[in-house]
């Protein structure tokens, strides 16, 4: 990593991090569609560790899980500091990507082959990490539906705000 990527801090900006992330599950999901691929979220974006200005980055990605037209892409990225001999696990994040076509519809994607224990596993928490957004997504459109301002701050003793 560049001086130019540095934080105030001294270290690389997690932005950049997170624009290499994109652009490294953009290729993997984008292989796999053999389409083109837009990103519909992102979840789970884990800091684990800093990387340090000159540390060599690894971006590692993979297909996680298939829906129709959408794919969970897991990734990984790992710091080398090459003079020292050691390598961190700095982040992990899974990206959501849709294929679509000329006219930017979704388009169906290839289905997974799974072989191993950990490709059924990713799988299978791909698809529970689906529905748990689905159904956390739907929770809280019903509490903001149902939220009263009036007296909603009575439990936020313990928050830091005053509401006045």
């Amino acid at each position: 990593m560049i001086p130019s990527y540095a934080n105030f801090g001294g270290k690389v900006h997690g932005g950049v991090i997170l624009s290499l992330m994109d652009k490294v599950a953009y290729v993997c999901a984008t292989k796999h569609a053999e389409n083109y691929c837009v990103t519909a979220s992102v979840s789970a974006v884990d800091f684990l560790a800093p990387v340090d200005v000159g540390d060599l980055v690894s971006l590692k990605a993979r297909v996680n899980y298939v829906g129709n037209s959408s794919m969970i892409v897991g990734i990984r990225v790992e710091a080398e500091n090459f003079q020292k001999g050691i390598t961190k696990h700095t982040n992990s994040s899974y990206f959501t990507f849709v294929a679509i076509d000329k006219n930017e519809k979704p388009v169906k994607v290839p289905g997974l082959e799974l072989i191993t224990d950990t490709e059924i596993r990713r799988f299978a928490f791909g698809k529970l990490r689906k529905e748990q957004k689905f159904a956390n997504q739907k929770e809280f459109d019903e509490l903001k539906a149902n939220i009263n301002l009036k007296t909603v701050h009575e439990s936020w003793k313990k928050e830091n705000c005053k509401v006045i």
